[in-house]
């Protein structure tokens, strides 16, 4: 279960640098924390629309193929599934499985 929350959080940071990088956004940054906050909100824009297209194609019956390439575009073609528990003892026990 770690696999892809891992991907679906690393993928859309990479796509953010490589987007900000290669757009060439008419952007001068001359910080690294300014360059580094343009690449974070690319990289929130980018998993928002992507997730905003997975979630809606799910609930309003949409295609397979839009929700599963939603998916792959955030790095793992199907949301993490998470169990909803109040009991810490087992959170732990299942993360470490």
């Amino acid at each position: 279960m770690l696999l892809p929350s891992l991907l679906r959080t690393v993928v859309p940071l990479l796509a953010g640098w490589a987007i900000t990088v290669l757009s060439g956004l008419g952007l001068v940054a001359d910080s690294a924390t300014i360059s580094g906050g343009i690449t974070v909100a690319v990289a929130a824009i980018y998993y928002l629309i992507f997730r905003v297209v997975e979630r809606a194609s799910e609930k309003l019956g949409g295609p397979a193929w839009v929700r599963a390439a939603a998916g792959l575009l955030l790095g793992y073609a199907k949301p993490p599934k998470y169990e909803s528990t109040d009991d810490v003892a087992s959170l732990v026990r299942a993360s470490r499985s």
